[in-house]
């Protein structure tokens, strides 16, 4: 347990990070009048992601390796964070679509069956807590691995 702790730490600071980030869309009005946009204004939470992966596996490097790590102590180190981060992250989809923006799914199932995306049907199926909470942490766990193999490549020192 006390080999994990640092990456437990930074998944935490993660799923924080990203319920700030979800209070931020919906105060910007993203979830709302500008869903239409939401799918892309979304992404500019990647560069905090990437940071935070960085900011993890440096302290890994100079915490746990005596400032030496290779890139495959740095790359298991960035899939332990990504798996707690897609173990938490239903738990962030919960918070965020029960507290921080209740009106969410209905806003852009709205928008998709107004704007002939999606039929009702196929928006209400898509477009609910399970599903975002499914896709979020598999999403997590991908996105994760993926940010760990560039990090770790950034982060190694012999």
């Amino acid at each position: 347990m006390k080999k994990i702790v640092i990456e437990i730490k930074w998944a935490c600071i993660f799923t924080i990070t990203m319920l700030s980030w979800m209070l931020l869309e919906k105060t910007l009005g993203w979830h709302e009048e500008q869903i239409a946009n939401h799918w892309w204004l979304t992404l500019l939470f990647s560069p905090f992601a990437i940071f935070i992966y960085l900011l993890a596996i440096r302290e890994k490097r100079r915490r746990v390796y005596d400032k030496k790590m290779t890139w495959l102590q740095g790359f298991i180190s960035g899939v332990i964070i990504s798996v707690f981060v897609a173990l938490l992250s239903p738990a962030a989809q919960y918070i965020t679509h029960n507290y921080i923006t209740p009106e969410y799914f209905k806003n852009v199932i709205e928008y998709s069956v107004t704007n002939d995306l999606m039929t009702r049907t196929k928006a209400n199926a898509y477009f609910n807590i399970t599903n975002y909470m499914w896709q979020s942490a598999f999403g997590a766990l991908g996105f994760g691995v993926i940010t760990s193999v560039v990090v770790a490549f950034f982060t190694r020192k012999k």
